[in-house]
């Protein structure tokens, strides 16, 4: 079997174990919540633009606003449709997604990607508990991703990794342009 067959199957194995063992209506509510808090990465560009307004926070605002830019193009402009996978409900022989069917292609996660990559400039900037919150949270969202039944579990590492690859990206950038904003003065 070649390997990308077999990525394949144990995706799917991995979906439909979740659909078949981990899903309930009890807590259904609250996977369907979490992946809605990653639409379109609104949550954290809202975060994004309130830490834009204090001068204390506007540093990580800005680097978040970046990473979130990079991992963007990254993911949406250029892998999903270099990929072009489609979505495991499509592929999956009985997966039923708990969301509306999407449009787009599934790899990578762009719900993970936009998550991981805030979560990990706020990490970095703020390393207390709010650092801590905002990994948990990037870490749930792309696990409610498989929850629901729209992204395969590589399409989620793959996010992931992305994001986080985008935020080390825009902490560099970020520190480059203040030494050199430093300099010039």
């Amino acid at each position: 079997m070649e390997i990308l067959e077999w990525i394949h199957t144990i995706d799917a194995q991995i979906l439909l174990f979740i659909q078949q063992y981990l899903r309930s209506d009890m807590v259904t509510w609250f996977w369907k919540g979490i992946t809605f808090l990653g639409d379109g990465g609104w949550f954290w560009i809202v975060l994004a633009l309130v830490l834009l307004i204090s001068p204390k926070t506007r540093k990580a605002g800005v680097t978040a606003a970046l990473a979130l830019a990079i991992g963007s193009l990254v993911t949406n402009l250029v892998l999903k449709n270099a990929v072009a996978r489609i979505r495991p409900y499509d592929a999956v022989e009985g997966l039923i997604p708990l969301v509306a069917k999407l449009k787009d292609y599934s790899f990578p996660s762009g719900h993970t990607c936009a998550s991981f990559a805030c979560a990990v400039v706020y990490y970095k900037m703020f390393p207390g508990k709010p650092g801590k919150a905002a990994i948990i949270l990037a870490v749930l969202i792309g696990l409610s991703r498989l929850y629901v039944g729209v992204h395969y579990p590589t399409d989620v590492l793959a996010g992931a990794l992305i994001g986080w690859a985008s935020a080390a990206v825009a902490v560099y950038l970020t520190a480059y342009w203040e030494k050199r904003k430093i300099k010039a003065e």
